[in-house]
């Protein structure tokens, strides 16, 4: 458990929060340990049983915004171990990753960086007078100065056209937009150092669509849905339309058609988001409601028309310092988010909503009990989507819209 940035009674309130989940985590491990010994399909409807008991809803407050926090603080500035995403073309582009990525060389890899930043700033936003707000505050003006993102943009315009996209560049611009929306002098100076970067990652993201000619179906970091839902979600606080635009002619053309996601075919071993589910996130921003709903009913028949959970079982991670299987325990967290987004995205009178948030309930549960620094290979990013999920970014502009210099 990470203590950094908590006091005494944020320590014991994390603590219990771990534990208050431990039965319901045992019981689903065990089910699910059960489904794969006997042959039992993953989604197939479980009978109701005494072992598994309702979920609590957990909502963010000082203590668990301080355990994210820590984990966050403990690996901004932590330069190893590093996965660097860098192409060599000769000894001379050899350099560590400070000397690469001077604002985003810590948490492992750049995309988890960026994303901890991101933690950081959304919950010193969030929770100004909270003793790790502070440290939050030091740790993104260490990084985000002006040298340092004038080191990034250089870097990023000579990079490979691949990288980080779409996974990373998504990130950065949600980065951005928490700071475009954040009304404090200290963030418009961020937002304004950054804006450039954003430019660059938008221009990117638009040079690839048109030549993009199909979507990406996958469950780590190069899947389209996603990414296409954070980045839309930055064009409408950044007011960038030719993103926005191109963003939302590629989701209709890659996703209206769909029918049918084999939502059974689901998770493969080592996913972190789930192809199906971020489909859906990401249409119900692109289409109105009813068109959702009609949409949805084609694309997911499998979501039961009454509140229950077991139509969706949880991923199960059996070696958490497995930084590969680990991502299971993401998954958990990222479908929480979407089965909520969906259901939000829905009629208010939709039958399917009580489903939808039956099963992100028992995600949610599961999900956070594993947010943890046990394991570096869990704790260089789970606190992001635990942070995500539980403190939504907000997709409307926002009052600091303008505080970077209007659009991408």
């Amino acid at each position: 458990m990470s203590t950094i940035g908590a006091g005494g009674k944020g320590r014991i309130g994390a603590r219990r929060w771990l534990r208050a989940g431990a039965r319901t985590a045992r019981a689903w491990a065990a089910l699910a340990l059960l489904c794969c010994a006997g042959g039992v399909s993953a989604q197939e409807p479980i009978a109701k049983s005494p072992l598994l008991p309702e979920p609590e809803m957990v909502s963010l407050d000082e203590a668990h915004a301080a355990h994210f926090a820590g984990l966050a603080l403990s690996c901004v500035g932590r330069e190893y171990p590093n996965k660097i995403a860098h192409r060599l073309e000769g000894a001379g582009d050899v350099a560590a990753p400070s000397r690469l990525y001077p604002a985003f060389f810590g948490c492992y890899d750049w995309h988890s960086s960026v994303h901890g930043h991101w933690l950081l700033a959304r919950l010193a936003q969030r929770f100004p007078q909270a003793p790790f707000a502070a440290q939050a505050r030091a740790a993104l003006a260490r990084s985000l100065t002006d040298s340092n993102l004038a080191g990034e943009l250089a870097y990023l315009r000579h990079a490979d056209e691949s990288f980080e996209r779409p996974y990373g560049l998504a990130w950065l611009l949600q980065l951005g937009a928490q700071l475009r929306g954040w009304d404090d002098p200290q963030a418009r100076q961020w937002a304004k150092a950054l804006e450039p970067l954003e430019r660059e990652a938008s221009q990117r993201l638009q040079r690839w669509l048109p030549k993009l000619t199909k979507p990406i179906r996958v469950g780590e970091h190069s899947q389209t849905a996603f990414a296409f839902g954070l980045a839309l979600d930055w064009t409408g606080i950044s007011g960038d339309n030719a993103l926005r635009e191109a963003l939302i002619a590629r989701s209709r053309f890659y996703y209206l058609g769909d029918r049918n996601c084999p939502l059974a075919y689901e998770p493969s071993g080592q996913d972190f988001l789930s192809p199906c589910l971020a489909e859906a996130d990401l249409m119900r921003r692109v289409l109105p409601a009813p068109e959702f709903a009609r949409w949805l009913k084609d694309f997911l028949p499998q979501i039961p028309r009454r509140a229950r959970a077991d139509w969706l079982t949880p991923g199960l991670v059996l070696d958490p310092g497995d930084g590969k299987l680990a991502h299971l325990d993401g998954l958990n967290l990222s479908r929480a988010w979407m089965l909520e987004g969906i259901a939000r995205g829905l009629p208010p009178r939709d039958r399917r909503i009580g489903a939808l948030r039956a099963a992100a309930a028992v995600h949610r549960e599961l999900g956070l009990i594993a947010v943890g620094d046990t394991h570096y290979a869990g704790a260089h990013w789970l606190g992001s989507f635990a942070t995500y999920l539980l403190a939504p970014p907000e997709s409307e502009p926002a009052s600091g819209a303008s505080a970077a210099g209007g659009g991408g």
